[in-house]
């Protein structure tokens, strides 16, 4: 598995990055998910490779780092589109009509949940709980919250982001 790290050129500078964030985390106790948090930022996500690279250099087996990029949702181990799009499946969206929702998003996207388009302009996410059950159904694109939804307001948002391109 290859990694594209932004800003370094080269096979020899490829993990140059990761090495400056762990060197400014390397006398802190519990550092992991920051060091995590900081590479993903930089890469937009964490390969197979970079979190190898990572337990190495902090002395650790590849299983404790594995386990915390899988357990966490905040970490990704493919890359995701440029707009992320969180459908809430918490029990007050879905019995408001969630479920029919992603599935409009699925068929205008052609992915489905857990996929990024191939132009990589948008990954698909269903989750647990938004916390704006009062707006049911919800979803996120990236920050912005879109509420009170209907099947149809599916077409407008995803044309609201691709402009944004």
């Amino acid at each position: 598995m290859s990694c594209q790290c932004k800003g370094e050129a080269g096979q020899g500078k490829k993990y140059a990055f990761i090495d400056r964030i762990i060197e400014r985390y390397k006398d802190e106790k519990g550092s992991m998910i920051p060091i995590l948090h900081e590479v993903q930022q930089e890469m937009g996500y964490l390969p197979e490779d970079v979190q190898a690279y990572i337990a190495q250099k902090l002395g650790v087996p590849l299983s404790e780092v594995y386990g915390i990029v899988t357990f966490y949702a905040l970490f990704n181990t493919k890359p995701k589109g440029k707009h992320k799009i969180s459908i809430c499946l918490g029990t007050a969206c879905y019995v408001r009509g969630a479920g029919k929702i992603l599935e409009e998003f699925e068929k205008q996207l052609n992915i489905k949940v857990g996929e990024t388009t191939p132009d990589g302009l948008f990954t698909l996410e269903g989750c647990r709980c938004l916390g704006a059950c009062g707006l049911a159904p919800v979803l996120t694109v990236d920050e912005h919250v879109h509420g009170r939804l209907k099947t149809s307001d599916v077409a407008e948002i995803i044309a609201q982001y691709k402009e944004e391109k």
